[in-house]
């Protein structure tokens, strides 16, 4: 395990580098983000420590932040004040752009992992998602269609033009960005949805994590009932990650100060329940180049990096 302090600042998003393995960016905000400012973490893990190689404050708190999948050096971040940011970590010491056409905070950002396509999508608060370019000129398109605050939005790994977002208002949504239409509505649970995920392997497999407690997956051709609930979270789940090494492994982080290990091919799902937070776990990854390495953050200010003993078993890329 190793650890990274973050005083006086509290994480709500880590993402590990696309290009490099020991690259990891954290969102964080002061006073919880209830108040106060952001700051964007830039961090490095060596063999034995997590180090940081430089940081950006921003005016308001910042909740999300994704890496480019075109340039090592560039990532966006979502704030509180309704924007949406893209920042250079070799020279720059403001942002390169900040749009702002969201009216209320933006809880989330994803940049497009399929070829052909470099773009990024947001969701705020506003209710709307927004799909931008990647120079964040102008926006693109808006989805409209949610009815409460958009907590989660990100692309399908798998089908050009596609996102998914969770909501507020109890809906997981499916959105064809082409046509600037919602293909798919999914009652997925009876309260607030705070984050969904897309599985690496599976096109039609979505993950919601809910103020409910429950993390459910979602067959897509198949909605009436999700394939899948996974219960043991005693607060709201607040992140939802799917492994990028096998396709039936996932991770949650709770309100509970909990990090959850799972496999829906298992009669009994839950690996393992990790308890090395003490206050809300709110970022959560997993390391794209060194298998089972999984990354958190929390309102404790720390940022931990571990590889889970529960996945040892997972060390081979399944896709069967």
């Amino acid at each position: 395990m190793k650890v990274f302090r973050s005083p006086a600042r509290h994480g709500y998003a880590v993402e590990v580098s696309p290009f490099l393995p020991n690259r990891v960016a954290c969102a964080s905000s002061q006073f919880y983000g209830i108040t106060g400012c952001g700051t964007l973490l830039l961090l490095n893990q060596t063999d034995t420590e997590v180090v940081l190689v430089r940081s950006w404050d921003w005016s308001d708190g910042l909740f999300d932040v994704t890496w480019s999948e075109s340039n090592e050096h560039v990532l966006a971040a979502g704030g509180g004040d309704g924007s949406v940011q893209l920042w250079d970590t070799a020279n720059q010491d403001a942002p390169l752009r900040v749009a702002k056409e969201h009216t209320q905070e933006v809880y989330a950002v994803d940049w497009s992992q399929t070829r052909g396509e470099n773009l990024i999508v947001s969701g705020s608060w506003d209710r709307s998602i927004r799909v931008w370019d990647a120079n964040l000129s102008p926006s693109l398109t808006t989805l409209r269609g949610h009815e409460g605050v958009v907590y989660s939005a990100v692309w399908s790994p798998h089908i050009p033009g596609c996102c998914a977002s969770a909501s507020g208002d109890g809906t997981l949504r499916v959105w064809d960005v082409k046509a600037a239409a919602c293909r798919l509505a999914i009652p997925a649970h009876k309260t607030e949805i705070l984050s969904c995920d897309w599985c690496k392997y599976d096109k039609n497999m979505v993950a919601t994590g809910s103020v409910d407690c429950s993390v459910c997956v979602w067959d897509l051709r198949n909605v009436r009932q999700p394939i899948s609930t996974l219960l043991g979270h005693t607060y709201a789940v607040r992140r939802v990650k799917f492994s990028p090494f096998s396709r039936t492994v996932l991770a949650s982080c709770s309100y509970d100060f909990t990090v959850r290990f799972w496999d829906v091919s298992k009669e009994q799902p839950l690996l393992d329940t990790v308890e090395h937070h003490s206050e809300f776990v709110c970022g959560l990854d997993f390391n794209l180049h060194v298998p089972n390495q999984v990354v958190d953050c929390s309102w404790d200010e720390t940022v931990k990096i571990y590889t889970p003993a529960c996945l040892s078993a997972y060390l081979q890329p399944s896709v069967s």
